[in-house]
């Protein structure tokens, strides 16, 4: 069983940055594909970033050219780079990996811009 934890979230002023880390622990082997959502209070879970196996990145609108994502297979870790962060960033985030065929999520993290 695969379990990813969440780390990183927090209160952070317009402008801020934040780096978001998702740990995976189990029998585990090398993640294929990862990514991370969000779901801001009253909407509906929107997608911030996909990380395809042997592709490139595609990220949601909103955050392409602020938000990083990238997987470092030799910690088993998923990262979400936020830069320029605004109030409209404020959501709790959910990391997803896949290994084979069976995706797996984080529990959430909070994030808040505000100032």
């Amino acid at each position: 069983q695969v379990q990813l934890v969440e780390s990183g979230g927090g209160l952070v002023q317009p402008g801020g940055s934040l780096r978001l880390s998702c740990a995976a622990s189990g029998n585990i082997g090398s993640i294929n594909a990862a990514g991370w959502y969000r779901q801001a209070p009253g909407k509906q879970r929107a997608l911030v970033a996909s990380i395809p196996s042997g592709g490139s990145v595609n990220y949601g609108d909103s955050v392409q050219g602020r938000f990083t994502a990238s997987i470092d297979n030799g910690k088993n870790t998923v990262y979400l780079q936020m830069n320029s962060l605004q109030p409209e960033d404020t959501a709790v985030y959910y990391c997803y990996a896949y290994y084979g065929s069976r995706v797996y999520w984080g529990q959430g993290t909070q994030v808040t811009v505000s100032s």
